[in-house]
């Protein structure tokens, strides 16, 4: 024990249990779910409710999501899913603001026999995994939704996959943290402070030193970025660009122009349209490995308005009323990393990929659980970040 008089014992005395570096609505769910155990809060950002949520269409699907040797994955999504209504309904009553979670629904459809089969091995698949999702014909899939193009031929209804509002969510995260007693340092973290071996907190941008016990980076795709990491104790997480648009849906006697979650496979690429109840329509998303650029092109914007026009040939009519772009942190192997690294005092929370709406709610519960009783879930067992060990995916760290 430091001596009285001591400086150390002041510095201690000051630190908090925790510190989360990154803003997003990982890091906002993990410092609300924490302070909510009883432990002191902070969180590093310069824009806390900023990141990859302004741009989501906010689609909760893990299992028209599911890809094939993805079933821990899976798991991990519809544990995260079924917590959903409970999570947005707590922050609505807490902080009195609408997260825009809706119970719609997907369709996922096929334009052409080839996406009909792979739709139906998807199908398939999902029966093997005991997943509820019905097959249904082209004409259900109209009857269903009447916008969609004639020549669908094919779909899947999975009625668990549901939708929230990525930045109503943020909203509401950022308020329900600020009623929980968390701290804003709203700065960039411009370096880990690592004391005897250990993470002990971060100097931000503006000269400033936050020490704390334990430090969580939920920084997004750069995560691994921050200087004074030291190199192997965080992959690589890479940023993969989405480009995605706003439209505005009509209102009137005739029903909504669409009405649940719609998706399928365009020319090879993925197609996703989210309506809101205000009317807003969500396109997306364009994949893209560009590094850190989020610029929005023509040739990203003509993309979707092509492929949504084969889906649903009424949606050239509507006003287009928002561009945007977006980076999905993205791992090694497009799974998070979640829990403790090899740096002791120092965890993870990044790497979401195209789930980290999704993910949010199990991503706070898990890292809060072991940020308060010191240990990591079952539930994340497969996603800590110790799963990388082999050289290649060693980060080179800026000095």
């Amino acid at each position: 024990m430091p001596a009285k008089g001591d400086p150390t014992a002041v510095a201690h005395s000051r630190a908090l249990d925790v510190l989360v570096v990154g803003g997003g609505i990982i890091g906002l769910g993990v410092a609300w779910r924490t302070a909510q155990r009883g432990l002191s809060v902070a969180v590093a950002d310069p824009h806390p409710g900023g990141g990859a949520a302004q741009v989501a269409a906010g689609m909760l699907a893990p299992v028209t999501e599911l890809q094939y040797g993805e079933e821990p994955l899976l798991r991990l999504g519809m544990a995260s899913n079924e917590r959903y209504a409970a999570f947005a309904a707590e922050l609505t009553e807490l902080t009195g603001l609408d997260t825009g979670y809706r119970a719609t629904g997907t369709l996922a459809v096929a334009l052409d026999s080839d996406d009909r089969a792979e739709l139906r091995e998807l199908h398939a698949f999902h029966g093997r995994l005991g997943l509820a999702s019905q097959w249904l014909t082209g004409r259900e899939c109209r009857r269903l939704e009447p916008m969609l193009a004639p020549g669908v031929r094919g779909g899947l209804h999975v009625a668990d996959d549901h939708q929230v509002d990525g930045r109503r969510l943020a909203a509401a995260l950022v308020a329900a943290c600020e009623r929980a007693g968390v701290v804003f340092h709203r700065a960039e973290a411009a370096e880990l402070l690592v004391e005897d071996g250990r993470a002990a907190g971060v100097r931000l941008s503006s000269g400033e030193r936050v020490a704390a016990g334990r430090t969580v980076l939920a920084a997004g795709s750069r995560s691994h970025l921050l200087p004074g990491l030291p190199a192997g104790v965080l992959p690589a997480v890479r940023p993969v660009k989405g480009q995605v648009l706003r439209l505005r849906m009509p209102t009137g006697a005739y029903g909504p122009f669409l009405s649940r979650n719609v998706r399928a496979v365009v020319r090879g690429q993925h197609l996703y349209l989210v309506p809101r109840a205000d009317g807003e329509l969500v396109i997306g998303a364009t994949t893209e490995e560009l590094g850190h650029d989020t610029t929005v092109t023509a040739g990203g914007v003509y993309e979707l308005l092509r492929d949504a026009h084969e889906l649903v040939p009424g949606i050239t009519e509507l006003p287009l009323v928002e561009t945007g772009a977006g980076l999905r942190p993205g791992s090694p192997d497009n799974a998070p990393l979640l829990g403790p690294t090899a740096l002791d005092g120092l965890a993870a929370a990044t790497g979401h990929y195209r789930n980290g709406v999704l993910l949010t709610p199990v991503t706070a519960d898990l890292l809060a659980d072991y940020l308060a009783d010191g240990e990591l879930p079952p539930l994340a067992a497969d996603f800590t970040p110790g799963r990388f060990t082999s050289d290649r995916f060693t980060p080179k760290v800026p000095a």
